[in-house]
């Protein structure tokens, strides 16, 4: 997502009738799960139904999300020249491999498969197979049709998938903002208790609720908080994904050979939990506005937390996978090759060559999305060479 400043909740513009009436929907499927668990649900089960259960959640129910018409903007949609660069390195990989597949997670409107094709069409380097992961119905279809309509000759290219594939392959997984949206939990570090903060509600309305961590939650905060160089001082507010590692070995067990490439925003662990972050980073997306209440109407609105990219380092290592590089979104996009499309682009109209470079200032600036979001490459039995990594390595931070 682009980088929004804050919101009030008050200042958000209030949905219409339909609208409405599904996050009413939501909010009842949400309040009966509650009370079925007998009146407190962890944050990360309430994320959970709030972006995923069937049909109701934001990213399994209809409405759009991504572009003007949705909540937010990914780096695809702002520039094609983003998709382009992580064609150049898809490019690098299969050729290191002598051939393989691609596999993307959450493919959103579809714009990335769509620039990633292309480039890689026209540089005559195709994969033998473009999977597109996708459990959400609607964006299956938004992607179908955006692949159809632009790219209407590799459509038989492309293989939509409702879970990971049976078998293995060689060639490279792309994730593109898909660890923010993973469930995390909250806690909270009090004067006398570190405590977990819950979701219950009062006839539909939620609110935090504190409890004991439960044992993996437990284990996961005392880790973290000796590893930490210095402890945050309460009152102190933060998230755990203390489901990463089962997450990244399953989506790790289809890769046979090749590379694991995720763009995301997020930090070093030592950043993340820094004492100065000490309202956490949960953020919500609502018509383009960024706020902070997750509770604010459940259905209609994005959830997503920062990614502990020492997290993902770790789970990796636990399923036996390399890290490679990691970098800033900046590094990753010029080492493979930004700079030269930009300067190619000379030759366009002035009017085309300015859009272009406003572009990239959206993607690389330090103030827009360039240091904010961050590269990673974890790599299984591959010692090729990874261009986007070449220009700066911030693996010593994790």
């Amino acid at each position: 997502m682009s980088v929004q400043s804050r919101t009030s909740v008050e200042s958000l513009p209030e949905p219409d009738a339909t609208a409405a009436a599904h996050s009413d929907a939501v909010r009842v499927h949400i309040a009966a799960a509650i009370d079925e668990a007998g009146g407190i649900i962890s944050f990360a089960d309430y994320m959970t139904q709030a972006l995923y259960a069937p049909g109701l959640g934001y990213y399994s129910a209809g409405a759009a999300k991504l572009g003007a018409a949705g909540d937010f903007v990914t780096a695809p949609e702002i520039s094609t020249l983003f998709g382009r660069c992580i064609a150049r390195q898809c490019e690098e990989v299969l050729a290191t491999l002598a051939g393989g597949a691609i596999l993307e997670l959450g493919a959103g409107s579809g714009r990335l498969a769509v620039d990633v094709l292309g480039e890689l069409a026209s540089r005559e380097c195709l994969p033998e197979c473009y999977y597109i992961l996708e459990v959400s119905a609607d964006l299956r279809e938004r992607q179908q049709r955006l692949i159809a309509e632009q790219l209407p000759q590799l459509v038989d290219r492309v293989q939509w998938l409702e879970q990971l594939p049976a078998e293995p392959l060689q060639g490279i997984v792309l994730a593109n903002e898909v660890l923010d949206a993973l469930p995390v939990e909250c806690v909270q570090l009090d004067d006398t208790a570190h405590v977990e903060l819950g979701v219950t509600h009062d006839d539909g309305v939620f609110r935090w609720q504190s409890r004991s961590p439960g044992a993996q939650l437990h284990a996961a905060l005392a880790r973290l908080l000796v590893e930490l160089p210095e402890t945050p001082a309460p009152p102190y507010r933060t998230e755990i994904n203390t489901g990463l590692e089962d997450w990244l070995r399953a989506v790790a067990g289809v890769l046979d050979r090749g590379v694991m490439l995720f763009i995301d925003y997020g930090y070093p662990r030592a950043e993340y939990y820094h004492p100065q972050r000490n309202a956490g980073s949960l953020i919500c997306h609502y018509r383009h506005r960024a706020h902070e209440d997750p509770f604010l109407y459940p259905g209609l609105q994005d959830i997503s937390a920062s990614v502990d990219f020492t997290r993902l380092a770790e789970a990796a290592q636990a399923c036996d996978l390399e890290v490679a590089g990691f970098t800033s979104q900046a590094h990753f996009l010029l080492g493979c090759g930004l700079d030269n499309m930009l300067a190619a682009a000379a030759d366009q109209s002035q009017q085309d060559y300015w859009r272009l470079t406003g572009e990239v200032k959206r993607l690389t600036l330090p103030g827009e999305m360039g240091e904010r979001f961050k590269a990673m490459a974890l790599v299984r039995d591959y010692d090729g060479p990874l261009a986007g990594f070449r220009l700066q390595d911030f693996r010593h931070r994790l």
